[in-house]
C-alpha cells in the first residue's frame, strides 16, 4: 500500500493512525518477529523519556556456546536475529570516538527491571511544530544512543523549516556532526540506528505512493530483525473508517 500525503488532514486524523500503527507494531513485533527472551510494549515511560514501542529483554538463563551450533544467536527463539548487515540505500558511520566517551553513562531500564534494547519512534506533527519541540526529540534520540538503546524512527511527514532535510537530517547533525542531504524526491525518512562503540545509521528515504521498506531494529550491535513496516501500515489503514480514508486519500 501506498505511504498516504498526511500533511493534507489535520494532526488529529494523523494521531488517530499513529495510535493504531504503534500497536499493530507491536502486535507484529510479538507475533514471532522477536527471539525468545524479548518482547515489544508500547508507550512507556522510560528514564522520563516517551518512546512509541519499546523493545525490551527479560533476564533468562543463556546457553553454553557448546550448546549453540552453527553460529546461531544464543537468544534463539521464534526468529534468530540477523547478522548481516541490513539492505538498505544509506549507511552512515559516526565517529566511534564520540561513542566511546559516552560509554560510562547508565542504561535507562524498564520499571519491571526488564532491560530496554531498543526504542521505535514515529514521528508525529508536534515533534516539528517548534524549534523547542524539536530539539527535545532530538535530544531524547541522542540520550537512548548514549545509553546504548538503538532506535528505529519513521517520518512519514515532509520537512518543515526545522528539518529541512528530515528528522534524520537533524539526528545525524546532533549525534555525529555530520550532513544528510535527502533525495530531492524522496523527502520522507525511514532510519535505523545501530548503538555500539560507534553509532551506524541505516536510511531508507520515501516518498508518497512508496511502500514503507522492511527496516532492521537492532537487539545487540550487529544483531537485528526485520520489521514488516508496509505490512503494519496496510493492517493499520484497513481499520480506518472509510470517511477519513476517503478524506486522507483525497477522494473525498
Amino acid at each position: 500500500m501506498p505511504i498516504h500525503d498526511w500533511s493534507r488532514v489535520p494532526a488529529g486524523i494523523f494521531h488517530d493512525f499513529h495510535q493504531d500503527l504503534i500497536i499493530q507494531i507491536k502486535r507484529d513485533l510479538n507475533a514471532g518477529i522477536l527471539p525468545t527472551g524479548y518482547y515489544a510494549m508500547a508507550e512507556q515511560v522510560v528514564g522520563g523519556l516517551g518512546p512509541d514501542v519499546l523493545g525490551l529483554h527479560r533476564p533468562q538463563v543463556v546457553a553454553s556456546d557448546a550448546d549453540n551450533g552453527g553460529g546461531r544467536s544464543s537468544r534463539g527463539g521464534p526468529r534468530e536475529t540477523l547478522l548481516a548487515p541490513p539492505k538498505v540505500r544509506i549507511v552512515a558511520e559516526a565517529d566511534s570516538e564520540y561513542y566511546r566517551r559516552k560509554q560510562s553513562l547508565v542504561a535507562i531500564r524498564h520499571v519491571s527491571g526488564h532491560r530496554v534494547v531498543a526504542v521505535m519512534e514515529v514521528v508525529s506533527p508536534g515533534n516539528k511544530a517548534t524549534r523547542q519541540a524539536l530539539e527535545q526529540f532530538i535530544r531524547k534520540a541522542g540520550e537512548f544512543l548514549d545509553q546504548g538503546v538503538h532506535l528505529l524512527i519513521v517520518d512519514l511527514l515532509p520537512p518543515g523549516r526545522f528539518d529541512p532535510d528530515g528528522i534524520h537530517g537533524v539526528i545525524w547533525e546532533y549525534i555525529a556532526g555530520g550532513e544528510f542531504l535527502r533525495p530531492a524526491d524522496k523527502p520522507l525518512t525511514v532510519a535505523a540506528y545501530e548503538s555500539g562503540l560507534a553509532t551506524r545509521a541505516y536510511v531508507e528515504p520515501v516518498a508518497v505512493g512508496d511502500r514503507l521498506p522492511e527496516m532492521p531494529l537492532y537487539l545487540e550491535p550487529g544483531e537485528w530483525v526485520p520489521v514488516p513496516l508496509e505490512r503494519s501500515y496496510q493492517a493499520t489503514w484497513e481499520t480506518l473508517p472509510a470517511p477519513l480514508k476517503e478524506l486522507i486519500a483525497g477522494e473525498a
